[in-house]
């Protein structure tokens, strides 16, 4: 076990397998940094490896939305407050991660595709510790944002995919009335 670890995410609906991947990397860490990424227009980067992550309908939620599902997604498995912090994270600017996460940390990641092995490159790059816990391919990778996206402007069942505490937010908030007026 590390005494720090990172874990990152768009988060554009927390679901239950971004919590299986924080919680996992929770799980090797005394302390988690949740960063969450593209946090604002202005920190967010086209990528080749990923073209779709830095589209205005992929990032519907802001960050201070995805903080709190990120925080109460968490606490709802039980975590402590005092165990993780959830920050931005620019991921597509390296030279901008000291100020955001601790450099000394073990950075964990899952990887399904081009845009893993390209974070996974960026990180080692820049000389910092990672850990890959799985490497799956593309057609295991289990639910997307992008699928409860859909699901919610379809009308179709949705609840089951995320945290209870998460879908309260969603309906309370009317974020998912703002999702499918952008889609």
């Amino acid at each position: 076990m590390v005494e720090t670890g990172v874990v990152h995410g768009r988060f554009q609906i927390l679901h239950y397998d971004h919590v299986k991947y924080i919680m996992a990397a929770k799980a090797r860490c005394e302390q988690l940094v949740v960063g969450i990424t593209n946090p604002d227009p202005t920190l967010t980067r086209h990528d080749a490896a990923d073209p779709a992550r830095s589209m205005p309908d992929a990032n519907p939620l802001t960050y201070l939305e995805r903080y709190e599902m990120v925080r109460e997604g968490i606490l709802e498995q039980g975590a402590s407050v005092r165990d993780f912090a959830v920050v931005p994270f620019p991921i597509n600017f390296p030279e901008l991660y000291k100020y955001y996460v601790p450099l000394d940390a073990t950075f964990f990641l899952t990887i399904y595709d081009d845009w893993g092995e390209r974070k996974l490159g960026m990180f080692q790059s820049r000389g910092l510790k990672t850990e890959v816990m799985w490497r799956k391919p593309l057609s295991e990778k289990g639910i997307t944002s992008t699928e409860v996206r859909a699901a919610i402007c379809a009308g179709e069942p949705w609840e089951h995919l995320v945290p209870h505490s998460i879908a309260r937010i969603l309906k309370e908030r009317a974020i998912t009335q703002r999702i499918c007026e952008m889609a």
